[in-house]
């Protein structure tokens, strides 16, 4: 959980440092950026030797789903909706990680499922505000598809890790972030006029900060924690960002922001962690039945 923690702080103070500094860049372009260089830092940790031809392209769809249609599906809805309707609908993806979680399991968790809906209820009332009806169905379908895409990939990733302990998952990051190069590369050829683009210094750091800490780094420290804690908890971290990302505003950049919504919302989010937690420690103390 510590490190779904860090990753969502670090997240936080990513939102207000570069917000002002990309504008006027093509979208496809800057993820394409940012992931070419998350690989860039993950190649030398690179250890494929003697890697099954299966797990090799199942990490390469962990990153074309999960960082590839996610970027471009997540960046494309801002064309359609204000900035405010798209952190609106991104509350649904503990939703999607639990869904997802139990379908891979082939069972249900209602407990899980409960917590994820009480999750998005309580990030709801953080960020809403009304409704924009234009362009909103789509939107939404794009802010949706890059919900599912990313509970996707944590939980395909926690899955196929699971299966094949013998690797470190610094070792194989950098076939994860190819998948989503390949997705990104051929989004920004087909969008971007490379013979018009120019980078102002401050756009550089910007993207070079976002290539290394807040996609290279984070995004593995992400799966990493996705990997070590439960479906519950990474559910819950999944909308946790977005409340600490508007105190992180307030408090550090000096944004408005409505108080009593944003204090009854995580109080609502912190129940659902200490009621998992619960719900963990009752699973742990449980009597194990004689086998006669």
């Amino acid at each position: 959980m510590i490190y779904l923690l860090i990753v969502s702080i670090v997240w936080a103070f990513s939102f207000g440092l570069i917000k002002d500094n990309l504008t006027g860049l093509d979208s496809n372009y800057v993820s394409f950026l940012r992931i070419f260089i998350s690989f860039i830092v993950f190649v030398p940790f690179l250890k494929i030797k003697s890697i099954k031809i299966k797990f090799l392209i199942q990490l390469l769809i962990t990153g074309m789903v999960q960082f590839g249609v996610m970027y471009i599906s997540y960046i494309y809805s801002f064309k359609f909706l204000p900035s405010y309707q798209v952190a609106l609908f991104t509350i649904f993806t503990p939703i999607y990680i639990t869904i997802i979680n139990d379908l891979l399991r082939r069972r249900f968790s209602p407990k899980v499922f409960s917590i994820a809906i009480l999750t998005c209820l309580a990030t709801g009332i953080i960020v809403y505000k009304d409704f924009q009806t234009s362009n909103l169905i789509l939107g939404f379908v794009l802010v949706q598809i890059s919900n599912i895409a990313f509970a996707f990939g944590q939980i395909y990733y926690k899955k196929i890790m699971s299966e094949h302990t013998e690797y470190k998952d610094k070792n194989l990051f950098a076939i994860i972030y190819f998948g989503a190069l390949i997705i990104t590369a051929t989004a920004s050829a087909i969008s971007v006029n490379y013979n018009n683009l120019s980078l102002q210094f401050s756009q550089i750091l910007s993207i070079l900060y976002l290539g290394v800490i807040a996609s290279g780094v984070c995004f593995f420290l992400w799966n990493y924690g996705a990997r070590k804690t439960d479906t519950g908890t990474l559910a819950i971290f999944n909308n946790l960002k977005i409340p600490i990302a508007i105190i992180v505003s307030l408090i550090v950049f000096k944004e408005s922001a409505n108080l009593i919504n944003l204090i009854i919302g995580l109080l609502i989010i912190l129940f659902a962690l200490f009621y998992n937690h619960r719900m963990l420690e009752g699973k742990n103390n449980q009597p194990i039945k004689n086998q006669l």
